[in-house]
């Protein structure tokens, strides 16, 4: 029986308190590694009742693997653990075969948080040759007529979310050599500035295109209110993916980018930095997704290390300090809920659809891992700097 049909677990939590750095991390690791001994080698997208739902994903291929594995090594680094490295490698290696999935435009989601990170902290042939492959793969969802990679809906669209699978193709070119597959992702990255980066840096969720003569047709959108508004996640993922193709190109047109859509998300927040599920419904029925500013506090860090320095203490590293310490409130990390599952709640799957309203993604949990440690080595760096 799917644990989620279960009786669900009290959602009331005690008076909301503030966690430290390293209080928020050790509430996380918890609640994953109680996961995958509960369920292990099992996938979750999506939580029901605040508990783990493993029945197929019902909107899009299974794509939260990556997710769950890049908390694995993170866990891993920051302990020192051998426990959390076994099991890091082991759940990369589950996702191995997944490298020549030619199904779906979420393989940087896949591949950068799960093999990426084991091939950062230990760089081998093995690991190199898989990212290669999943870049590939990957590539191959570009259309020569208008310039763009694909989503798994249809050949003639595409989505603001594929800019955070962008760079698994540029880390394939890297590691390859192989130029094509760097153009194929810079020319990506501009046709999705062109046409799903507003004017004001607000973004299109989906365009559409013609496929014989590569036209842009339309706007659209699966998760935002409008085809004409702003779905939140899509804006954060356009920070962190404009920011790391700044990072592996230096074109300024991507910087610039990243800035405008970071400016966006933050003029359009509240106080706490915690947005509605669209900015231009603020006054909906979900009013707080919780996953898109986890997903917006990391990349903030990323363009604050990037443009401002490691410290991350520039106006968008302070930005990113500041979401993250709203999300360690125990308003949204489980820390008081023993027995809910997830680490990040309010945040929100597929609300047009109905799925994973006010529950936790597997993405929020990974995001808020990374920003939080983000945090925390920024400041081990400057505090051993300080003590020189």
């Amino acid at each position: 029986m799917n644990a989620a049909d279960s009786t669900p677990p009290a959602t009331t939590a005690p008076p909301a308190r503030h966690l430290s750095i390293d209080e928020a991390l050790d509430a996380a690791a918890k609640k994953v590694r109680n996961l995958i001994t509960t369920h292990p080698g099992e996938w979750p997208t999506y939580t029901k009742n605040g508990r783990w739902v493993f029945d197929a994903d019902p909107w899009a291929p299974t794509w939260s693997g990556g997710f769950l594995t890049g908390q694995l090594w993170v866990h891993a680094q920051r302990t020192g653990d051998p426990w959390w490295r076994e099991q890091a490698e082991k759940y990369s290696l589950l996702l191995e075969p997944r490298q020549h999935d030619l199904t779906t435009h979420d393989i940087g989601f896949l591949f950068d948080h799960s093999w990426g990170r084991w091939y950062d902290l230990e760089p081998s042939s093995h690991a190199a040759a898989v990212l290669i492959t999943a870049g590939r793969s990957m590539a191959s969802r570009y259309r020569e007529h208008g310039g763009y990679l694909c989503t798994w809906v249809d050949p003639g669209s595409t989505f603001i979310d594929v800019m955070m699978n962008v760079g698994i193709i540029m880390r394939a070119a890297e590691l390859s050599g192989d130029q094509k597959l760097r153009d194929i992702a810079v020319t990506h990255t501009r046709t999705s500035l062109r046409y799903l980066v507003r004017g004001d840096g607000s973004t299109v969720h989906e365009g559409w295109f013609d496929t014989t003569t590569g036209e842009f047709l339309r706007a659209a959108t699966h998760q935002g209110s409008r085809a004409d508004s702003s779905w939140a996640r899509g804006q954060s993922w356009a920070i962190y993916g404009f920011t790391t193709m700044y990072r592996h190109t230096g074109d300024e047109d991507f910087l610039d980018a990243a800035r405008r859509t970071a400016d966006y998300f933050l003029a359009h927040t509240l106080e706490d930095g915690v947005p509605p599920n669209d900015f231009r419904d603020a006054d909906g029925d979900n009013k707080r997704e919780a996953s898109a500013g986890a997903i917006a506090a990391a990349g903030l860090l990323l363009l604050s290390r990037t443009i401002e320095g490691p410290s991350v203490d520039g106006p968008y590293g302070q930005q990113a300090r500041r979401l993250v310490n709203t999300l360690s409130s125990t308003e949204y990390i489980s820390a008081d809920l023993p027995e809910y599952e997830g680490v990040l709640r309010h945040a929100t799957y597929h609300y047009r659809n109905g799925l994973g309203i006010d529950e936790s993604v597997m993405w929020g949990d990974h995001f808020l891992v990374e920003a939080l440690d983000g945090i925390r080595r920024a400041d081990q760096a400057q505090n051993q700097e300080g003590g020189r």
